[in-house]
């Protein structure tokens, strides 16, 4: 079946429907919301704020725009708000202080690769922090903006759409989040 026959027959009362839907996007949401809020604990609690409105919002679903695209601005206002709050709540960090100097937790994590090149691994983690680095430096939206549509390979026009505003006012978005990308990797690439 169709999203369009999904959610009709998820409208008319069909639980297993719902669970087809759900089970269609989950893993992209899930994606989503843990490349934007960068915590899994946040992402999971996106991911189930995100459904739960959809199950309680589904019977006004008008097909005025596709469901990935509804679905999409449900979490992404979600990763803003969460956003929001961080700010106000301020997470725990994971750099520590050691008696070496600063040092992040996550760095810690065994490599997932025990045959890895140890320059691949170098170059690789330098260009994870400074892609890190440079997420950070970016609006909330920027952010949001460059994931849709470098990680998940979302249109401009959906992006428009999922965040409410337009296809140009998306475009002009990523081209700022672009350049600090670029400013952030500089002699990198």
């Amino acid at each position: 079946m169709d999203d369009a026959a999904l959610i009709r027959a998820a409208q008319a009362g069909s639980g297993e429907a719902f669970e087809q839907l759900v089970g269609a996007y989950d893993q992209a949401v899930l994606r989503l919301a843990f490349n934007l809020l960068r915590s899994p604990e946040d992402a999971r609690d996106v991911y189930q704020e995100a459904f739960l409105r959809v199950y309680r919002n589904l019977h006004a679903f008008r097909f005025d725009c596709s469901f990935q695209t509804w679905l999409y601005r449900i979490v992404t206002n979600l990763c803003l708000d969460s956003l929001r709050k961080r700010k106000v709540r301020r997470e725990e960090s994971t750099v520590l202080d050691t008696p070496d100097g600063p040092r992040d937790r996550a760095e810690a994590l065994p490599e997932e690769r025990a045959d890895g090149d140890p320059q691949r691994r170098i170059l690789s983690r330098e260009l994870k922090s400074r892609i890190a680095d440079a997420l950070e430096r970016m609006t909330p939206r920027e952010r949001m903006v460059f994931e849709m549509r470098h990680y998940h390979g979302m249109r401009l026009r959906l992006i428009g759409e999922a965040l409410g505003t337009t296809e140009e006012a998306a475009k002009n978005c990523l081209f700022r989040a672009t350049q600090k990308m670029r400013v952030a990797l500089g002699d990198f690439v």
